[in-house]
């Protein structure tokens, strides 16, 4: 699979924090990096975590064996309600 080409767009702190879900949105599946400024100044940039891992990290040999596996268990094609669902129950289970 070839690589997403990264774009950075530049967004001011108050509008960051206002379109949160959004950004998250656009980094995760856009893979669009955002550098964040606060009075003109860059104070941060947002990455997606698979940008991350393959510019920043690189393969870490622990995350790719928890990745296949999860992947074999077919756990990557959970939607976030069912994520969310497992940790409540897992949550409860533990609170007994």
């Amino acid at each position: 699979m070839e690589p997403k080409k990264n774009m950075t767009k530049i967004i001011d702190a108050l509008s960051f924090r206002t379109h949160l879900g959004e950004i998250m949105e656009e980094t995760e599946k856009k893979n669009i990096r955002y550098l964040v400024s606060r009075r003109g100044k860059p104070k941060m940039i947002t990455l997606s975590v698979e940008d991350y891992l393959r510019n920043l990290v690189g393969e870490d040999e622990l995350l790719v064996k928890i990745q296949s596996g999860a992947k074999e268990l077919g756990l990557d094609k959970m939607t976030d309600e069912e994520i969310d669902s497992e940790i409540l129950s897992y949550r409860k289970e533990q609170a007994k």
